[in-house]
Parts: structure tokens; sequence; C-alpha cells
């Protein structure tokens, strides 16, 4: 199974018509949980006013009206952690990603590629894996997702005798955000794995974003130092020198301006190191938060900063991945343009 995929699983256009952007969504209700292990349907009771009952938080979150952290929670068997902040919105949250939102772009021996869409989590947590499959399907992840669809292209292939044949194993090489779409690797066996991230590490593989932003800025390469918690739970630039921060970890980004899309800017931002929400925390420090971002809202310490765009979906997209094959060292190139719901939404700022 070399080479190109067909393109049997370009389907990145179905979840993007579910998602609408003309109906601005604002949060309700925001609860901060005090006590480990608490249920969220017991939290949901305690803390809303009036008490509801069980069927009306049970329907509240099936209406996907309900976030963790940012993220839609449809799991009625959610327990919640000291510190988690649980988000009621006004309107429905856009429904999880499944199967049929992944696009595979390419798959080989040794490595696949896919488009993951947004709002699609890269791997399972650890702690989540001895999930049963029905918990596990309300929001698949990615790493669940692409072995079905190649299982299942290969049952396809080879007749319905070989409908119930063991799925293909991944390792995975990169990751990214779960708000994020576009392009992601993953390994195919150990050896793979090993060759790709090395070139990860060494800075030879090419990772481009799109992304958008209020405003505009200049062309330039923005370098600082992260830290687990900035302050306020979140990951950050440190204030200090990289000599008073023994973990901090060097965050290189280069940005470039394609465009002016109406009181907003198109950038493509080009990693040089990968660090968790690097595009995004670099933009929020610069004082242009990516449109869509509820999570990093600008400088910290200083006020959020307002999302105008009213956009449903994090603005940012991984638009290029090129790295060398693991095994016959050719240059592999991949690229993607923005799915069809961030299209539409560009479009519509610029007829404004």
């Amino acid at each position: 199974m070399a080479g190109i995929f067909p393109r049997v699983f370009a389907h990145m256009g179905t979840l993007s018509a579910r998602i609408h952007f003309d109906r601005p969504m604002q949060p309700i209700q925001t609860i901060t949980i005090t006590a480990d292990k608490q249920m969220v349907l017991a939290a949901l009771r305690e803390h809303l006013p009036d008490g509801p009952s069980w069927s009306a938080v049970k329907k509240m979150l099936r209406s996907r009206r309900v976030a963790i952290g940012g993220v839609l929670c449809v799991d009625e068997g959610r327990q919640l952690s000291y510190g988690e902040m649980i988000t009621i919105w006004d309107h429905p949250l856009p429904p999880p990603p499944t199967d049929k939102d992944v696009n595979i772009t390419y798959v080989d021996a040794d490595l696949v590629v896919v488009e993951k869409p947004s709002g699609m989590v890269t791997l399972r947590r650890r702690s989540d894996l001895n999930w049963s499959w029905a918990r596990k399907n309300l929001q698949p992840t990615l790493d669940e997702c692409v072995p079905r669809l190649i299982g299942k292209h290969a049952a396809d292939q080879k007749g319905s005798a070989h409908k119930h044949q063991k799925l293909p194993q991944l390792w995975s090489v990169h990751r990214i955000d779960r708000d994020t779409s576009g392009l992601l690797a993953f390994a195919r066996n150990t050896e793979s794995r090993t060759k790709i991230i090395q070139q990860f590490a060494n800075h030879a593989a090419v990772r481009k974003y799109f992304a958008l932003i209020p405003g505009s800025i200049e062309d330039q390469t923005v370098t600082s130092y992260f830290i687990r918690d900035r302050g306020d739970g979140l990951r950050g630039s440190a204030t200090d020198t990289p000599s008073e921060q023994a973990t901090a970890q060097r965050a290189v980004t280069h940005f470039r301006t394609l465009r002016k899309v109406g009181a907003f800017s198109e950038l493509e931002c080009r990693l040089e190191t990968g660090r968790t929400n690097q595009i995004r925390i670099h933009l929020a420090e610069l004082g242009h938060p990516i449109c869509g971002d509820i999570k990093y809202r600008g400088p910290f310490g200083e006020p959020p900063i307002v999302d105008s765009s009213k956009i449903r979906r994090l603005a940012l997209h991984a638009a290029d991945l090129r790295f060398e094959h693991p095994t016959t060292g050719k240059l592999l190139q991949f690229q993607t343009q923005w799915p069809a719901d961030m299209r539409r939404f560009l479009d519509r700022l610029e007829s404004q």
C-alpha cells in the first residue's frame, strides 16, 4: 500500500458544513471546581442556579453546551479535578469530529500523513486508554480514527473475509493542537518514528501554518523561553533570563504576512521549534491573539483582547509539512489550503 493514498477519504468539508460562523457564541456561566474527583453532572447540579434536576443537566450535556477547559464535554462519566473550569454556552458547540472528517493524504509501509479537522485531539490521554469503545467513540481521537480508516480501506481492497483484521499500529512523531486543523504525520514502525522525530529535533523538517489575527504585525522572528506556568496556570514566555529559568524551553517562530483581510491579517507562521501552543502564545504576547483562540487572548497580566472576528473555531491551520522519507531519504512535501469552513469565513471578511 505505497504511494499516495486514494482520495476516498477526502471528507474535510463534512464537519465544516456543520459549523456556522454567523451566530457569535457567548458563555452564560463559568464554574471553577474546588474539589477533586467530582463528576461533571454532580458539579453542574451543585453550582448552577436553582439546583437543576439530573435530567436537566444530562440534557445540557447532550445538547453540546458544556465545555471543560475549553473542550466540549459530552461524557456523563467525566471526572473533574481541582481547579478545572466548566463553561456553559448559550448555543451548542460544534459536534465532535469523527472518522469521516479525517482526510488521509499519504500512506505507505513506514508512515501516514493526514489532515486533522479542528476540534479533534491528536492522541488519547494515557489515563483514558482503558475506556470502553462506546465511551471513546463519543469524542474519537486522531490516533483512533486513522487506523480504522486504513484498516477499512485495506479490507475493502481484500474483500469481506478481511473485515475483522487487526488494525494497524501508529507511532506519534509530533502533534498539533486540538483546535488546529491541518497536516500531521504518524510513523508506522519504531524505526521510522525514531528517524522522523530526529528530523524534527534537528529542525530539518519544515512546518508552516496559516493564522488569522486582528490588525497587522511586521514580518519578524520571535524568540523566547517558555515556562509551564507563567503565573495563571498557562504556558508562556519567561520574563527572567534563560539562566534563571533552568527548565525553560527555547521557542522560535518566524512570521510573514500573506495578505490583509479587512481588519485582519493572514499570516504564514514557520516553526523552528515545536513547543506546545507556540504560535498561539507568541502572537498573543505580541498583542495580536489568533482569531477564535479562547485560551490565549493577549499578553499575560493585561486585560483579555476582545475577539471581534466572532469566529467559532481557532483560525490556525497546519498548511505545509516537509521531511525526508525515513527509508528512501526522498524529500516528501505536503501542502493544503484552509478547509472549507475557513475559506467561507475569509470570503465573508473580504466582502465586508
